[in-house]
């Protein structure tokens, strides 16, 4: 797929994974430098004096801490391996959970932390992020320093809070290879569902009932379009709601447009929900937190929380 064409989910849907992508997390793409391809070699990248001197704390697969040195200004892209695991050693292709973690290298504020999927070698994500789990044994904990260059170039992020020009800390946790994940049946204490005159968002009312802890959907009406598949970019109207607050976070109804993403480009619990439903399907799924932002509720404002959305699936499209 052209790196320019692929959309991002809103803020509010998406994983850290839309952070990543080269093309979308910033203005405009960055001068790259080596992004390994489909072949098996491991990337080009070797510790050094910054990343060694990177000192990161905290549970492994937690929010970790990064000090260091500041500010922390990188001229090429440097990785550490701060823990090294047991497992197998990734390869080209995998698709890697992770919990990625990344800090601003001028006032080493967290930028982000949150858990996600990264897949070795691809093309789409940013070699900064490509260079923590390449070629590294399953259960390792790496110290990225990259450069602007590497990055987000001299436009920055905003949406996060990186500066043109400024060198970030990446630490990313690599805990297991995915395994498809698939929800369950949702059959107790579904929520009840009433959907408006046109033009007016769906309601949706929690039962006073504890959140499952499972990843659940219920299919509300059965669609007879498309199937969605894996990496699709999906068109959707949707509603997320909070099981925690009760309250209404985000939803495209009320913004009068669709919104359309990959599968792989939003919280966990969400793309999987999407994934092998029809265009034209009504559903609601409950998330809980690992699959969503993450148990720390002090990592993201929905960190913690167990999530419902309300989805009605009007297109997909396979990515090109």
């Amino acid at each position: 797929m052209n790196r320019a064409m692929r959309r991002a989910a809103p803020l509010a849907l998406a994983s850290a994974t839309a952070l990543l992508l080269v093309g979308c997390a910033s203005g405009s793409e960055p001068e790259a430098t080596k992004t390994p391809d489909a072949a098996a070699e491991c990337m080009d990248v070797t510790a050094g004096e910054l990343s060694d001197g990177v000192k990161v704390e905290g549970e492994f697969a937690g929010t970790p801490t990064a000090t260091f040195t500041m500010p922390l200004e990188a001229d090429e892209l440097e990785r550490t391996v701060a823990i090294e695991g047991d497992g197998d050693e990734t390869a080209s292709g995998d698709p890697m959970n992770v919990v990625v973690t990344a800090f601003s290298g001028t006032t080493g504020k967290t930028l982000f932390s949150q858990p996600t999927t990264i897949k070795v070698g691809d093309e789409q994500v940013f070699e900064s992020f490509l260079a923590g789990i390449d070629c590294v044994p399953v259960g390792s904990r790496t110290v990225t320093v990259a450069p602007a260059a590497t990055l987000y170039g001299e436009t920055g992020n905003e949406s996060i809070g990186v500066a043109a020009g400024e060198t970030v800390v990446i630490v990313i946790d690599v805990v297991e290879v995915q395994e498809p994940l698939k929800p369950g049946k949702w059959t107790e204490n579904v929520p009840e569902v009433k959907f408006g005159a046109e033009g007016e968002p769906p309601t949706v009312t929690l039962p006073d009932t504890e959140p499952s802890t499972e990843l659940q959907m219920k299919v509300l009406e059965e669609g007879d379009g498309d199937t969605v598949k894996a990496g699709d970019s999906v068109t959707v109207q949707y509603q997320g709601i909070s099981w925690t607050t009760g309250e209404i976070f985000d939803q495209s109804y009320t913004r009068g447009t669709p919104s359309t993403f990959t599968t792989d480009g939003v919280i966990q619990g969400f793309g999987a929900a999407l994934v092998g439903q029809k265009v034209g399907t009504k559903l609601i799924v409950t998330i809980p937190p690992e699959y969503a932002y993450g148990t720390d509720a002090a990592a993201h404002q929905l960190g913690g929380q167990t999530l419902v959305f309300l989805v009605e699936i009007e297109g997909t499209e396979a990515p090109q």
